[in-house]
This record gives C-alpha cells, sequence and structure tokens, in this order.
C-alpha cells in the first residue's frame, strides 16, 4: 500500500470534514485547484481560498497565508510547487490542522513525514475530486 494513500484515510476525510483550506487557489475557473473546490463545496464541504492575493473565490473570501484564516480548518489540500509544501505543512501543524492532502504531483516527502509525525493525517498525490468517485461509491 502507498503511505500517503491509505483508502480508509482518503473516504474519511472525503465523508467528515467539513471545511477545506485550498491552497493555492485563486478566481482562475480553468485552473484545477479551481475545479477541486468547485467539486469540494458541490459535496457540501466550505472552501477556503488561501492565496497571497487573498480573493474571494466560489463567494468565499480569501486568506493570504493559513495563518490568517481566524477558524478552524479540517484539511488543508495543497495545490502548490512542491518546494513550497514544507513551509506550508509546517504552517498547517502549528495552527493544529487535523489534515494535509497534497494533490497530484505534488510530493514531499519530508514535510509529509513531519506532518505524520506531528499526528496530522495526510495524502500525497491525490485529488480529492478524482478519488471521492472511487471511494464513495456505495
Amino acid at each position: 500500500m502507498d503511505r500517503y494513500g491509505d483508502v480508509a484515510v482518503m473516504r474519511r476525510l472525503l465523508i467528515d470534514s467539513t471545511t477545506w483550506a485550498v491552497v493555492g487557489l485563486g478566481e482562475n475557473p480553468a485552473r484545477p485547484a479551481y475545479e477541486v473546490a468547485e467539486f469540494l463545496r458541490s459535496q457540501g464541504k466550505r472552501i477556503v481560498p488561501v492565496h497571497p492575493a487573498a480573493a474571494t473565490v466560489l463567494g468565499e473570501p480569501g486568506f493570504p497565508t493559513l495563518s490568517a484564516v481566524p477558524f478552524p480548518v479540517d484539511v488543508v489540500d495543497l495545490f502548490v510547487a512542491p518546494a513550497r509544501v514544507g513551509a506550508i505543512v509546517d504552517e498547517a501543524i502549528a495552527v493544529g490542522a487535523p489534515a494535509v492532502w497534497l494533490q497530484l504531483g505534488v510530493v514531499d516527502e519530508a514535510a509529509a513525514a513531519r506532518a505524520r509525525a506531528a499526528g496530522l493525517d495526510v495524502v500525497m498525490n491525490y485529488c480529492p475530486k478524482l478519488e471521492a468517485p472511487r471511494l464513495l461509491s456505495w
């Protein structure tokens, strides 16, 4: 089994979480982050855009950093270059997020290991929009 692709963890995050901070989510509907955020919202999730521009996206006010979000989030979903992952994962740990989900192609083994050691659920190199139909079909 892929150690960062545990089916039970992915299923639990997709079912039980309510608030997803989508790091890298901007206003461009052609970007994968927007498409995934739109999907998560259609599944009843609250989306929190986290982007330096802090724009309102899909009707939700944006924040420039994860630390600036004034309420708890259940999952920190990363749509950033792998070189930026470590700092954001460290920030997720610092704010007490219970889970990080690194999107397809977003891989940082050291950051994932730090998150797991801090007690966070970690999914890496998977997409919730692609996994949901497979994992949530009854």
